[in-house]
């Protein structure tokens, strides 16, 4: 079959992409910009690229199915001739269940925060036991070949289970497509502020998950979350709770975090399966390694959980952009997050204060999301930010798509920071914000400093830039 893909350098498509090719489809795609890595992945395995988006050159190519990415609007020349022609099209989540879920044994990792980093546990657990799994993951893991794999015929396949829309001419949640066995919801807080109008309507998305579980499935839940807590109960299917209260089925406990990683045991039905030492820190890392744990053995042999080895949590090192360490000398740690939520800084920023206890933490912090963007949870962004010593907060991206109302307010949010004991600061651009953040941080004599980085996005380029004046400043 000729796929093409509308959008295709996306993670999530360029992923897709990958895998239908290796299927044995023809692949091509355009998108807007052509980047890397993924435009050097795609075109290493025969996918063609085209940069921008052109009605005749579609009509030249003539595909059998078009895979419309949901960054695609109205008025994409590409997207306009495929509808006037009447070509064949379908969304990247739909795609996935008809060539890929439709007949697995499906883990579908979900939850506001650790969707990334839980999926990509349970494909290296699996692995690390001899199974050969599918998966599918929104980032770059370290633990795994790459980012998507179909995996040996007839074991589980396990992936991110996004709750955002599927397309423009589909709003309904990625994950309704994504036909789980296992339905794993790690947590449940207000965000995408562009789809979803408060945590009743996400809960109400979570609720249409769980009706999709077969009665031979399993659903697991935080048993520590109270967005959780407040979804439907079900009568179907087998559900378990993890978390660190006494009611949870897998509870996690004495939890203890050092410059070096984290220690915790896992106990299941009140026995122990394994004591955990890993380099990750915070206990939600641990209790993403918890839900994984517990999906993995699941999805394997569900009448003897802890046969499942869980050892190798101990090599587990991690997705790129999440706790990454880019820089470190003595006296300064750089490091850079995926972190954008207000609890994701929070959560960060708690578990560095135990991890570097006496260092200067220093928070800086993009508002790039739909979320961040807004004033929705800026309450909530001031007290995640006075978990730190210093904040650097730069430029709200793109203000011009949010009305003034709703528009995140910075200087309110330093002013704040500032009466809460937090030295903070706001920036007109993050190029001000490098020039200011090299000043005040590089060449001091000061104790040592943990600089991290929040951004979903580029930040303009500034993380690479201060670690060049970094590594600099140190030679």
């Amino acid at each position: 079959m000729n796929i093409y893909f509308l959008g295709i350098c996306g993670t999530a498509m360029g992923h897709a992409a990958l895998l239908l090719r290796e299927a044995g489809h023809r692949v091509a795609g355009s998108d807007r910009e052509v980047y890397p890595p993924m435009s050097h992945l795609l075109r290493g395995m025969g996918v063609e690229i085209l940069e921008g988006f052109d009605a005749e050159r579609l009509a030249l190519l003539s595909p059998d199915l078009v895979v419309v990415g949901n960054s695609v609007s109205r008025g994409n020349p590409e997207f306009e001739w495929m509808l006037e022609k009447g070509l064949r099209y379908v969304s990247l989540p739909a795609l996935l269940h008809d060539k890929i879920l439709q007949r697995r044994r499906n883990v579908v990792v979900t939850g506001t925060h650790g969707k990334t980093t839980t999926a990509t546990i349970t494909a290296h657990l699996l692995r690390s036991n001899g199974v050969d799994p599918g998966y599918f993951i929104g980032g770059v893991p370290r633990n795994l070949p790459s980012g998507a794999a179909h995996g040996a015929e007839g074991a589980p396949f396990v992936i991110e289970g996004d709750e955002y829309d599927s397309a423009l001419f589909d709003k309904r949640s990625k994950f309704i497509h994504y036909a789980p066995h296992i339905a794993v919801i790690n947590n449940l807080e207000f965000d995408h502020a562009d789809i979803f109008r408060d945590l009743t309507d996400v809960q109400r998305t979570f609720n249409h998950l769980l009706k999709i579980v077969p009665g031979n499935g399993y659903i697991l839940l935080n048993g520590d979350d109270a967005g959780v807590a407040g979804l439907d109960a079900v009568s179907w299917g087998t559900t378990f709770r993890v978390g660190t209260g006494p009611d949870s089925d897998l509870r996690i406990d004495a939890f203890e975090e050092g410059p070096d990683g984290a220690t915790f045991e896992l106990i299941w039905q009140g026995r122990s399966w394994a004591r955990v030492a890993w380099k990750q820190g915070g206990l939600y890392n641990a209790r993403n390694a918890a839900m994984a744990a517990l999906a993995a053995a699941l999805s394997v042999s569900p009448d003897r959980v802890t046969d499942l080895d869980l050892s190798g949590l101990a090599c587990y090192e991690g997705v790129k952009r999440r706790q990454e360490r880019l820089f470190e000398r003595p006296g300064l740690l750089v490091l850079e997050d995926f972190g954008h939520h207000p609890t994701a800084l929070e959560n960060l920023l708690v578990s560095f204060r135990q991890r570097y206890p006496g260092q200067k933490l220093t928070a800086v912090f993009e508002p790039r999301s739909n979320t961040s963007r807004r004033n929705r949870l800026q309450k909530e962004l001031i007290q995640a930010l006075r978990q730190a010593d210093e904040a650097y907060l730069g430029p709200i991206n793109r203000p011009e798509n949010v009305c003034e109302s709703e528009r995140l307010n910075l200087s309110a949010v330093v002013a704040e920071l500032r009466l809460a004991g937090v030295d903070a600061r706001h920036y007109p651009s993050n190029t001000s914000l490098l020039n200011a953040l090299m000043a005040d941080t590089l060449g001091s004599e000061s104790a040592g400093r943990v600089v991290v980085f929040f951004t979903n996005g580029s930040f303009d380029g500034i993380i690479a830039s201060y670690v060049v004046a970094a590594s600099a400043e140190g030679k």
